[in-house]
């Protein structure tokens, strides 16, 4: 039987990056850029496929550890997502400067500046950078 999914969440206002674990759970793939409406469908349709074992999903705090007006608005989407997906596990994991290394990653990958600021790139690196950073907090437990 193949592992069910772990699945990073980069929430923002406007759009929100969604990035799957491989089977492995080595490492983080984009999914894509979505609005609140077409994650839910994305979210159900890895669910169908594979299932979903936990949503990790991105919680901003600031440098010393403490909430802001953002924190507010992830509690609610947190909530909302154990409505969708009561048998999911979901759990948050700090986004501090996520952003900005999704920023170096596709600096590095390569591209114009141009092609690295398209809507959503950044959404979706963001994600992966989030659910990497978890996978490698399980591997140093394990």
């Amino acid at each position: 039987m193949e592992k069910k999914r772990l699945v990073g969440i980069d929430y923002g206002t406007k759009r929100i990056g969604l990035a799957v674990a491989d089977p492995l759970r080595m490492f983080a793939r984009p999914v894509g850029t979505f609005s609140r409406e077409g994650l839910q469908s994305a979210l159900e349709e890895i669910e169908c496929q594979d299932g979903i074992e936990t949503l990790i999903v991105g919680y901003p705090l600031g440098s010393g550890g403490e909430t802001n007006a953002m924190t507010g608005v992830i509690d609610r989407f947190i909530a909302e997502l154990k409505e969708m997906f009561p048998h999911v596990a979901i759990e948050p994991i700090d986004e501090y400067h996520s952003s900005r290394e999704a920023v170096h990653i596709l600096a590095a990958a390569g591209g114009s500046r141009k092609e690295r600021q398209k809507k959503g790139r950044l959404d979706t690196a963001a994600a992966c950078v989030l659910l990497t950073r978890y996978l490698e907090g399980r591997s140093e437990s394990l």
